[in-house]
């Protein structure tokens, strides 16, 4: 989900600054854009150069492509544009209530707390989707993921 909203923003980028900005592996970062690819979600961007019109978060006029860009599909950008509140209700893994929590609170132990959930519940869960850290802090991660969709989420502001 994040590979898209990124991506929605960016316009195009390659995997390497995708993986740096979110902090996971290039691998795992590599795997997701073939897995979001095969869905037919994202596609690679064609040509050798970018214009920072084109790519939004580009320093320069215009640069020589050096590395495989992707880009939203058409698919791809008609669900990203269907995410918000309803659509995140159906589709997290993990209970919205308590995903909802962690955005307001400091922690996961008081994101629980507040939603009313046994800490030790969901805490592998949130772990392995990287959304809280072993001692329970938010990640990186998961405080860009809640930035980019929280002009989506109407009761969360």
């Amino acid at each position: 989900m994040y590979i898209l909203l990124h991506l929605k923003r960016a316009n195009v980028n390659y995997v390497k600054m995708i993986a740096k900005m979110i902090e996971l592996s290039l691998e795992l970062v590599k795997t997701a854009l073939d897995d979001l690819m095969k869905a037919g979600l994202v596609e690679r961007d064609q040509g050798s150069a970018l214009k920072r019109s084109k790519a939004k978060f580009k320093k320069a006029f215009e640069v020589r492509k050096h590395h495989t860009y992707y880009k939203l599909s058409r698919e791809g950008d008609l669900l990203v544009r269907r995410i918000d509140e309803r659509w995140l209700r159906e589709n997290l893994t993990v209970p919205y209530d308590l995903f909802k929590a962690l955005m307001k609170t400091e922690d996961f132990k008081s994101a629980c707390k507040e939603a009313g959930f046994n800490e030790s519940e969901f805490f592998e869960e949130f772990l392995l989707h990287r959304l809280i850290t072993p001692s329970g802090k938010k990640t990186k991660f998961f405080k860009m993921l809640t930035t980019m969709l929280s002009d989506r989420l109407i009761d969360l502001q």
